[in-house]
């Protein structure tokens, strides 16, 4: 019997040499949560994966033996396990924050932490890719509280605009791994200059209201903090294309070396997207590329970003006129774009945008002691390009020409193509120094020194009459140079349960321009500004889970360019302030996580148009004394089965201005000037600042690797301007508008708009993961209007509102496959 036994042994041990295991589990922190994208890797036989959204992973084929599996993870301590396989084996790991982590200090000195007392949301890059179909970046972000985005072409690719809180661009601080991307004179960020930029990023957070100090424009309404592509152990290629209605295609290539001798990595992309648009003559074709490498030492990272935008773009900035709108016997009552329209009817074909962006980020971050690390970058910014557009019959006198006589025939206007050209530089230093005292106590000094040159000029291209205009000839220059420094320190100490925060700002401008001066002669002058930010919170952490927090801000921010080139010292607003108090309630569990938030937001000298002209003849914006935002955000997300979840947000809010003075424009029968038409509003309503917002997403895995949602968004009513639609007392509407309710009114009316996307990943033994994703964008096919603008004045008694819409699109529909191996 034993040699029986003996030899069914002998003939079983090459079986049991042969048979092929697997290794599986889960990789969380030490507060349980998953970490998707977190490296498993086996160094004999060299084995690696990464964990799928929920933390989880698997190795399979492993023959029995003894292994060390390795987990790792940015931001965390790598974690070791050795196991002898002889059968198919669970290994989870928990990972300990990492006291430094290269690549973490850049991102962390200017974002708020897990228990800070301001308002965020978090997004990772998976909750990014899921919804990148190729439209701009502000639509990646609708679904975050207080936020609402519009397209010019209407369907969300070319130039795209996003408010949080109401506030627009110009009031939102955007951050590129710390870098300044809102532009140094108007303030505003165009996503458009770099298409496709969600492909490079691994994550985003999003801040409410002044949020910590940053650098770069002051943040007024919230700001936008973005990462680009971090450490990624493994190599890695992406394809990936998307086809969609409006002839809209979007191309992607990705590629990654991974950890190239334990110390160097290199990732590239490569995009292009073009569009024709929902709206006429709103085409859109652009291109990105992004390249990265970086080197990884014991204490240090070096990084290097390179990565570049070009967009070419049907102008479509004024929107469809209201009476276009209301006119239900047009074909085209709601794409039609008159911009570029010639006398014979006919479109100048080149009226479109041109421009290129160039940006180059050396980014380093070392570790000086265990308590020390320290992050800096240099970086430079170079853009250039142009809008060419034509004009009708245009005064010569706008461009510094005088009448030509021909015989008989004097030449006062001439129908003609001019090019605005814009040509920057954008340049300077980031620095962060962190110093974790004890393990209750951590400051941070940071701030960076910024330089920005433009040069704005114009020229005319061509002439239908004989003006003696020379070719090329340049009829306007303005030469701008901008100098922004600031500085910040920050402290967090946590005393039992409690955390203080304290934050303070300094930030020092200095701006030159082409001005009007007390003579009204455009000349050269100068501005300096000087801000002093300060910021204070108390976070108190109930348990481990939830916590309650109030914080006090304080955010300046400095007038644009507009602001200065068209007034004189006499009449140049005042740099607007804001007092910002928020106070609310998050928790975080595993079926539900969300929040609850309380802010008033106190403005001071806030920068509105009122109607009325300025010393120079230009209607430009006024300081109001006291205006405010006061509501509540609410959101979270409840997870309703292991298939279903739901994710919610919603914020109510009244935005009100006091005592405002508002300036009618007035006409008589002849169109002459006469004294204009004053209107007092003892309260009136914020401009474009709906008080209702809500975001909805329904998601559920009905099978395996599969997923479908159902994505919707409500935007009550918006206002055009500050009157409230109220109309000044004695002036009577226009009848020949009585009956186009677009014309009439002018505000936004609410809308409520659903999405539904679809997604499913297959895998291969070739490849390693197949995406097929479908996106049905306003599946009901609701008409609706997300911005606009208004110049209403008084026609010989009578009030007439010249309202301009973005008709967003109906339904439409893009479809996505993405090969990654």
């Amino acid at each position: 019997m034993k040699n029986l036994f003996a030899a069914f042994i002998a003939l079983l041990l090459p079986v049991l040499a042969s048979a092929q295991f697997s290794i599986s589990g889960k990789i969380t922190n030490q507060a349980g949560e998953a970490l998707p994208g977190a490296t498993v890797t086996i160094s004999n036989p060299a084995v690696n994966t990464q964990a799928d959204v929920k933390g989880n992973y698997h190795i399979g084929d492993i023959p029995a033996g003894v292994y060390t599996i390795k987990a790792s993870y940015i931001g965390y301590q790598i974690t070791t396990q050795t196991v002898t396989l002889s059968g198919n084996q669970i290994l989870n790991f928990s990972l300990t924050n990492a006291t430094f982590s290269a690549e973490e200090v850049t991102v962390t000195a200017t974002r708020a932490g897990k228990n800070s007392p301001t308002a965020f949301t978090n997004l990772s890059k998976k909750d990014l890719q899921k919804n990148n179909f190729g439209q701009d970046m502000p639509y990646l972000l609708n679904q975050t509280p207080s936020v609402v985005v519009s397209s010019d072409a209407g369907a969300g690719v070319g130039y795209t605009g996003i408010r949080i809180r109401g506030s627009d661009g110009t009031r939102v601080n955007v951050t590129i791994n710390g870098i300044p991307l809102n532009d140094a004179e108007s303030q505003g960020s165009f996503f458009i200059n770099l298409p496709d930029l969600a492909s490079s990023v691994n994550n985003i957070q999003v801040q409410r209201g002044v949020g910590t100090s940053t650098n770069g424009a002051g943040a007024f309404g919230g700001s936008i903090n973005i990462q680009t592509a971090t450490r990624r152990d493994t190599g890695y290629a992406e394809i990936g294309t998307t086809v969609g209605s409006y002839n809209t295609m979007k191309n992607t290539v990705s590629l990654g070396t991974g950890l190239l001798g334990g110390h160097f990595s290199v990732d590239g992309r490569l995009s292009r997207i073009k569009s024709d648009g929902y709206i006429d003559r709103a085409s859109s074709s652009l291109r990105s590329f992004f390249l990265s490498g970086a080197y990884y030492g014991k204490n240090s990272t070096l990084r290097l970003n390179v990565f570049s935008g070009i967009e070419r773009t049907g102008q479509a900035w004024n929107g469809v006129p209201d009476y276009v709108i209301g006119d239900n016997t047009r074909k085209d009552n709601r794409t039609y774009n008159e911009l570029g329209l010639m006398p014979d009817s006919t479109y100048y074909k080149d009226q479109v945008d041109n421009y290129q962006q160039n940006h180059y980020q050396l980014l380093y971050d070392h570790k000086l002691s265990d308590k020390l690390s320290f992050s800096g970058a240099l970086h430079y910014t170079k853009g250039f390009g142009y809008y060419e557009e034509f004009k009708n019959a245009d005064s010569l006198k706008n461009y510094g020409l005088k009448p030509v006589t021909y015989g008989t025939t004097t030449i006062y206007t001439s129908d003609l193509t001019r090019r605005l050209w814009l040509n920057n530089d954008f340049y300077g230093i980031t620095y962060a120094l962190k110093y974790q005292a004890q393990s209750n106590l951590n400051f941070t000094l940071g701030g960076a020194y910024n330089r920005y040159t433009g040069a704005h000029y114009g020229n005319i291209l061509y002439t239908k009459e004989s003006a003696g205009i020379p070719p090329n000839y340049e009829y306007y220059r303005d030469d701008a140079k901008k100098n922004d420094f600031n500085i910040f320190g920050r402290g967090e100490y946590k005393i039992g349960n409690a955390t203080l925060f304290a934050d303070m700002q300094y930030r020092r401008i200095f701006y030159s321009f082409l001005g009007y001066d007390r003579n009204l002669n455009n000349v050269q002058q100068n501005a300096t500004l000087n801000f002093f930010n300060p910021k204070a919170g108390i976070t108190y952490e109930l348990d481990e889970h939830n916590n309650i927090y109030a914080s006090f801000a304080v955010g300046n921010h400095e007038p644009n360019r507009d602001d200065y080139t068209n007034s004189t010292p006499a009449s140049r607003p005042k740099p607007e302030n804001l007092k910002d108090f928020e106070a609310g309630y998050r928790t975080s569990g595993d079926v539900f996580k969300g929040g609850i938030n309380l802010f008033y937001m106190l403005y001071k000298n806030q920068l509105i148009l009122t109607g009325a002209l300025n010393d120079v003849g230009g209607a430009t914006r006024m300081n109001v004394d006291d205006s405010y935002r006061a509501g509540i955000e609410v959101d979270g997300r409840v997870k309703i089965t292991s298939q279903l979840s739901w994710a919610a947000n919603a914020t109510i809010s009244t935005n009100k201005i006091k005592n405002l003075d508002l300036f009618l424009a007035n006409y008589d029968a002849d169109y002459n000037k006469l004294a204009p038409i004053a209107q007092s509003l003892k309260k009136t309503d914020i401009a474009f600042s709906p008080s209702l917002i809500v975001g909805s997403e329904i998601a559920y895995s009905p099978v395996k690797n599969g997923s479908v949602a159902f994505i919707s968004k409500y935007v009550s009513k918006q206002y055009l301007d500050n009157t409230g639609n109220i109309n000044p007392a004695g002036i009577s509407t226009s009848p020949d508008v009585a009956n186009n309710p677009y014309a009439v009114n002018r505000l936004l009316k609410a809308y409520f708009v659903n999405d539904v996307r679809l997604s499913y990943n297959i895998q291969t033994s070739t490849i390693k993961n197949i995406n097929i994703g479908l996106l049905v964008n306003n599946v009901f096919s609701k008409k609706y209007e997300a911005n606009g603008a208004t110049y209403p004045e008084v026609d010989n008694g009578t009030l007439v509102n010249y309202n301009y819409y973005f008709p967003q699109a109906t339904r439409n529909f893009l479809a996505s496959v993405t090969f990654s191996f």
